[in-house]
């Protein structure tokens, strides 16, 4: 469809001229942001209920939004290939993922959403890291792991967005996308589990889909409508 253009990394030129201007998001049109399966108040949702332990309340959460982003990335998943998606990039911000021994890899964007999903599945069924038995105890890294989860979750979901909206919307789950997004970005707001420098990239998305459901200008306030924070800017874990 050649209404749909792609971001892509702006290249500023050997001779000092300015860099092109970033291309139209096809996701920020209002026909498509309007869309939602749900007008639930998430501002509501994300609270923490009473009575209820923190740590439980993270790991529960943490681990729907995991099974959530890895079944929305899933209906999109034949069209993010090696060949279309070379490298794990969300407009002009590329990602790359670190072993266990810290060592850096540059990746195609399904062997880094294969590296995200596969250590997640780790965390989340280890009963060491989110014990499911009464009486078992969280570990005390237990909100930096959480933290470090999400961060990788808001990668897949901004990848989705940036490269596979055009899938989405033919398959006619954007007020899916939205609705998830929107949730997700709202919980991780309320306990400060991402860095706002990281999500920075997302801002316009953000301010628009959020705007409307609840959310204050924490997290993003600053950068909204404004991508001038990532310039082609490495996020790195």
């Amino acid at each position: 469809l050649s209404f749909l253009i792609f971001c892509r990394k702006s290249k500023g030129k050997p001779n000092g001229k300015k860099p092109a201007p970033e291309e139209k998001k096809l996701y920020l049109e209002p026909e498509y942001t309007k869309s939602r399966i749900t007008d639930f108040e998430f501002k509501e949702l994300v609270m923490l209920p009473r009575e209820i332990d923190l740590n439980e309340w993270l790991a529960s959460n943490t681990t729907t939004f995991f099974h959530h982003i890895n079944l929305q990335y899933s209906t999109i998943s034949e069209f993010c290939t090696g060949e279309s998606c070379q490298t794990m990039a969300v407009c002009n911000t590329q990602y790359y993922w670190y072993d266990e021994r810290g060592k850096k890899i540059k990746c195609t964007a399904p062997q880094y959403v294969d590296f995200v999903m596969s250590s997640v599945q780790k965390l989340v069924t280890d009963e060491d890291v989110f014990p499911t038995k009464y009486g078992k105890e969280f570990p005390n890294s237990f909100e930096s792991l959480v933290k470090k989860i999400c961060k990788y979750l808001f990668h897949v979901l901004a990848h989705i967005y940036s490269s596979h909206f055009k899938e989405t919307l033919a398959l006619e789950l954007h007020g899916h996308l939205n609705t998830l997004y929107t949730h997700f970005i709202l919980f991780i707001r309320e306990f400060n589990l991402v860095d706002p420098k990281e999500t920075t990239i997302m801002d316009d998305l953000t301010e628009v889909l959020c705007s409307s459901s609840g959310s204050s200008s924490n997290g993003s306030g600053n950068g909204s409508s404004n991508s001038a924070g990532a310039q082609n800017h490495v996020k790195e874990r």
